[in-house]
């Protein structure tokens, strides 16, 4: 008798859309964590969206363009055909695996993943009843819900199970609007640690990677505005290279001349973030050479205190690299004070730039201990999969 096969799980996703390293090694932490443990993992994209960031007219080949990136990234981590564009922004071709095949893997999956939340739900992924939700960036839905919105609802209820990295959603302190129809669970970034193993550091930067502004997906709740972008976040605490003497660099997009002759004014170093971010191993090797990673957080995950935390963060700790950021309820979820240090006041940064400098050897330990406590892939993954029932 033939012995059963490997359970197959799916990740609906959406690397394409946003080709950078940063969104790739999240999609990475999922696939090969699952994949450890014992699951067959497929990768789709099938959400509809022009692949505009492969183009440079209209006439540009992006859905090949775009299907070659996602075949180069699986075969670099072991998942060589294990893929499917489904084209359906264009003609409805699919690359990687066949129609076919495509149709029976999401017939025998036992479990597909909306991860972000980022595929309009299509009949063939929710038939099985096996479609899950999994939100990374928690507020927008839930404030949607809070407000009735139609659409909203007509996307979830397809989904099987719901998940969130607003980890303090539903708990005293939390600002989030509880939705009463849809039962979110908390999750958080997987992180395969040893893709993160600690290297050697020689009194390098401060670090962190990111956006400067987006101007857009302000949420207006109870009269008031939350917003998006964290250059608003970033400007509170503008003058905190004057104040230590430890140096600090952004490495960012989606800036002006102007903002980048403000922040150096102030004593940032900035560096253009898409000097790293083009392929997986420069990103990975900046953070590994970063003495620490400094960062705010989203207006929306401070003020509605989400506890919410960074995929990014959790890799600066899995390299030994102690983080502080911006309190959005996550000191009451990992302990702080030794790896990871959260804020609310410039004079907070600054007692945790002199703790970690202090005894760096120290705090670097207590970050890797706190990621593989935390966020190593099996500790996440487990109790994930165990509320879907596998």
């Amino acid at each position: 008798m033939k012995p059963p096969g490997k359970k197959k799980i799916v990740i609906l996703g959406m690397m394409s859309k946003m080709p950078v390293a940063g969104v790739v090694w999240q999609y990475a932490h999922y696939l090969v964590g699952l994949e450890r443990l014992g699951y067959e993992v497929y990768y789709v994209e099938a959400h509809g969206r022009t692949p505009s960031m492969f183009m440079e007219t209209e006439q540009s080949d992006g859905s090949g363009r775009a299907a070659k990136f996602i075949a180069g990234i699986m075969e670099r981590f072991g998942l060589a055909g294990r893929w499917a564009f489904h084209a359906l922004h264009e003609d409805g071709r699919v690359y990687g695996l066949s129609d076919s095949q495509l149709a029976t893997l999401y017939k025998e999956a036992a479990l597909i993943i909306n991860l972000h939340g980022g595929t309009l739900p299509l009949p063939e992924h929710y038939a099985t009843g096996r479609l899950m939700f999994l939100e990374t960036d928690p507020v927008e839905v839930q404030i949607q819900l809070y407000h009735g919105d139609q659409e909203t609802v007509k996307f979830l209820e397809p989904h099987c199970a719901f998940f969130t990295f607003g980890e303090c959603y539903g708990k005293p302190g939390c600002g989030l609007p509880v939705s009463q129809r849809f039962r979110f669970k908390p999750t958080r970034q997987p992180v395969v640690c040893d893709f993160w193993e600690p290297g050697e550091n020689l009194h390098r930067p401060f670090t962190t990677i990111g956006n400067w502004q987006q101007q857009w997906r302000e949420v207006r709740f109870k009269g008031q505005v939350y917003h998006w972008s964290k250059h608003f976040e970033f400007k509170k605490f503008i003058t905190l290279p004057g104040k230590t003497r430890q140096t600090l660099e952004l490495a960012l997009s989606s800036y002006t001349p102007a903002d980048q002759k403000m922040l150096e004014a102030n004593g940032w170093r900035v560096r253009h973030g898409l000097d790293i971010s083009t392929d997986i191993d420069p990103y990975r090797a900046y953070i590994r050479n970063s003495r620490a990673e400094f960062t705010v957080a989203k207006d929306q995950n401070v003020r509605l205190r989400s506890g919410w935390f960074s995929d990014r963060s959790a890799t600066y700790l899995a390299a030994g690299r102690p983080v502080i950021t911006q309190e959005c309820g996550f000191s009451d979820i990992f302990p702080t004070g030794q790896g990871l240090f959260g804020f609310d006041t410039m004079e907070q940064i600054v007692a945790a730039i002199e703790k970690i400098n202090a005894d760096y050897p120290k705090a670097s330990k207590a970050a890797r201990a706190l990621a593989l406590d935390c966020f190593s892939s099996d500790v996440v993954l487990r109790p994930l999969l165990a509320e879907v029932g596998l």
